[in-house]
Protein backbone atom coordinates (compact mmCIF):
# COMPACT_ATOMS: atom_id res chain seq x y z
CA UNK A 1 0.00 0.00 0.00
CA UNK A 2 1.16 3.49 -0.74
CA UNK A 3 0.31 6.47 1.45
CA UNK A 4 -3.34 7.41 1.25
CA UNK A 5 -4.60 3.83 1.34
CA UNK A 6 -4.27 3.11 -2.39
CA UNK A 7 -2.94 -0.31 -3.39
CA UNK A 8 0.38 -0.44 -5.19
CA UNK A 9 -0.66 -1.17 -8.80
CA UNK A 10 2.74 -2.64 -9.70
CA UNK A 11 2.48 -5.07 -6.79
CA UNK A 12 -1.08 -6.02 -7.77
CA UNK A 13 -0.02 -6.62 -11.36
CA UNK A 14 2.87 -8.81 -10.22
CA UNK A 15 0.53 -10.84 -8.00
CA UNK A 16 -1.95 -11.26 -10.85
CA UNK A 17 0.82 -12.32 -13.22
CA UNK A 18 2.11 -14.88 -10.70
CA UNK A 19 -1.40 -16.29 -10.22
CA UNK A 20 -1.81 -16.50 -13.99
CA UNK A 21 1.48 -18.40 -14.28
CA UNK A 22 0.47 -20.72 -11.42
CA UNK A 23 -2.87 -21.36 -13.12
CA UNK A 24 -1.21 -22.14 -16.46
CA UNK A 25 1.22 -24.50 -14.72
CA UNK A 26 -1.64 -26.27 -12.92
CA UNK A 27 -3.62 -26.60 -16.16
CA UNK A 28 -0.59 -28.11 -17.90
CA UNK A 29 -0.14 -30.54 -15.02
CA UNK A 30 -3.81 -31.53 -15.30
CA UNK A 31 -3.44 -32.17 -19.03
CA UNK A 32 -0.58 -34.57 -18.28
CA UNK A 33 -2.17 -36.36 -15.31
CA UNK A 34 -4.29 -39.42 -15.98
CA UNK A 35 -7.18 -40.65 -13.82
CA UNK A 36 -9.26 -43.79 -14.16
CA UNK A 37 -12.91 -44.68 -13.84
CA UNK A 38 -14.52 -48.07 -13.99
CA UNK A 39 -17.87 -49.78 -14.25
CA UNK A 40 -19.20 -53.30 -13.90
CA UNK A 41 -16.78 -54.15 -11.13
CA UNK A 42 -13.84 -53.31 -13.37
CA UNK A 43 -15.14 -54.98 -16.55
CA UNK A 44 -14.81 -51.62 -18.30
CA UNK A 45 -12.13 -49.09 -17.39
CA UNK A 46 -11.64 -45.64 -18.85
CA UNK A 47 -8.60 -43.40 -18.50
CA UNK A 48 -8.92 -39.64 -18.99
CA UNK A 49 -6.56 -36.75 -18.42
CA UNK A 50 -7.18 -34.32 -15.61
CA UNK A 51 -8.55 -31.97 -18.25
CA UNK A 52 -11.08 -34.59 -19.41
CA UNK A 53 -9.50 -36.01 -22.58
CA UNK A 54 -10.25 -39.72 -23.04
CA UNK A 55 -6.91 -41.53 -23.37
CA UNK A 56 -7.73 -45.23 -23.00
CA UNK A 57 -10.63 -47.65 -22.78
CA UNK A 58 -10.15 -51.22 -21.57
CA UNK A 59 -12.91 -53.80 -21.95
CA UNK A 60 -12.67 -57.20 -20.30
CA UNK A 61 -13.72 -59.91 -22.78
CA UNK A 62 -16.27 -61.11 -20.20
CA UNK A 63 -18.19 -57.88 -20.80
CA UNK A 64 -18.64 -58.63 -24.49
CA UNK A 65 -21.88 -60.39 -25.33
CA UNK A 66 -22.85 -60.10 -29.01
CA UNK A 67 -26.48 -60.59 -28.00
CA UNK A 68 -26.39 -57.71 -25.49
CA UNK A 69 -24.42 -54.76 -26.79
CA UNK A 70 -26.62 -52.31 -24.84
CA UNK A 71 -25.16 -53.43 -21.52
CA UNK A 72 -21.63 -53.03 -22.86
CA UNK A 73 -22.48 -49.54 -24.11
CA UNK A 74 -23.94 -48.66 -20.70
CA UNK A 75 -20.78 -49.91 -18.97
CA UNK A 76 -18.59 -47.84 -21.29
CA UNK A 77 -20.63 -44.70 -20.66
CA UNK A 78 -20.55 -45.32 -16.90
CA UNK A 79 -16.78 -45.88 -16.89
CA UNK A 80 -16.13 -42.70 -18.90
CA UNK A 81 -18.46 -40.73 -16.62
CA UNK A 82 -16.67 -42.08 -13.54
CA UNK A 83 -13.29 -41.13 -15.01
CA UNK A 84 -14.55 -37.64 -15.88
CA UNK A 85 -15.91 -37.21 -12.35
CA UNK A 86 -12.48 -38.13 -11.01
CA UNK A 87 -10.94 -35.62 -13.42
CA UNK A 88 -13.29 -32.88 -12.15
CA UNK A 89 -12.33 -33.70 -8.56
CA UNK A 90 -8.68 -33.41 -9.55
CA UNK A 91 -9.38 -30.08 -11.29
CA UNK A 92 -11.01 -28.72 -8.15
CA UNK A 93 -8.07 -29.84 -6.04
CA UNK A 94 -5.48 -28.31 -8.38
CA UNK A 95 -7.28 -25.21 -9.61
CA UNK A 96 -9.66 -24.42 -6.74
CA UNK A 97 -7.14 -22.55 -4.58
CA UNK A 98 -5.89 -20.62 -7.63
CA UNK A 99 -9.42 -19.67 -8.68
CA UNK A 100 -10.20 -18.45 -5.17
CA UNK A 101 -7.13 -16.21 -5.37
CA UNK A 102 -8.52 -14.74 -8.57
CA UNK A 103 -11.84 -13.78 -7.05
CA UNK A 104 -13.67 -17.04 -6.44
CA UNK A 105 -13.43 -18.55 -9.90
CA UNK A 106 -16.94 -17.68 -10.95
CA UNK A 107 -15.77 -15.48 -13.80
CA UNK A 108 -12.94 -17.60 -15.15
CA UNK A 109 -13.85 -19.20 -18.49
CA UNK A 110 -13.15 -22.89 -18.81
CA UNK A 111 -13.21 -23.68 -15.12
CA UNK A 112 -16.01 -25.97 -13.93
CA UNK A 113 -16.47 -24.27 -10.55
Amino acid sequence: MIPGGQPNMQQLLQQAQKMQQDLARAQEELANTEVDGQAGGGLVQATVTGSGELRALRIDPKAVDPEDTETLADLIVAAVQAANQNAQTLQQQKLGPLAQGLGGGSGIPGLPF
